[in-house]
């Protein structure tokens, strides 16, 4: 959206005409994190919707790409939240912290991403961010609303599960 465009400027214009260029990146960002057609269209969804609002705000930051892949990153992070608190609710207790060893394989990229899609949605986050959206620890843990510490050892737990899936369909114990 273009601030300069004056006082006839339409919103609802500008807003289609950015739709037109940035549906398939913002749903080209979230289809292989998300891995479900299905899940990435409704994030695509909301995505816009809250563009929508934000165009009908005098107050609001202009709306651009970059902006709507932001605003998909925090839908998705959401999204896995809500999953998350789903998947506690249903299971009182997690099983013991096991300490990271080192792990150097060359993966196969199909069954990396068979493998993260069965993984809890908090571990799932926790990697998507930081191995595949490469953002500091930092930064992922305040995507998902934890402290630096607590996403430090969410990240080792996340490895070892990813781990343990991975070498379990390796052996087809899967």
């Amino acid at each position: 959206m273009n601030p300069e465009a004056g006082a006839d400027r339409d919103p609802a214009e500008e807003l289609r005409a950015l739709f037109d260029t940035a549906l398939p990146r913002v749903y080209g960002y979230l289809l292989p994190r998300c891995g479900r057609a299905g899940l990435a269209e409704d994030l695509t969804a909301e995505t816009f919707l809250a563009a929508a609002d934000a165009a009908r705000r005098s107050d609001a930051a202009p709306v651009s790409v970059p902006w709507l892949i932001g605003v998909a990153r925090h839908k998705l992070v959401d999204h896995w939240r809500r999953t998350a608190r789903e998947e506690r609710s249903l299971r009182a207790v997690e099983g013991p912290l096991e300490l990271e060893d080192p792990w150097d394989v060359e993966i196969d990229t199909l069954r990396a991403r068979h493998t993260l899609e069965r993984l809890a949605p908090r571990h799932r986050a926790a990697l998507t961010l930081r191995y595949l959206d490469d953002l500091p620890v930092p930064r992922v843990a305040e995507l998902l609303d934890r402290s630096v510490h607590t996403t430090e050892g969410l990240l080792v737990r996340a490895r070892a599960a990813f781990r343990r899936a991975y070498l379990a369909e390796e052996t087809g114990d899967a």
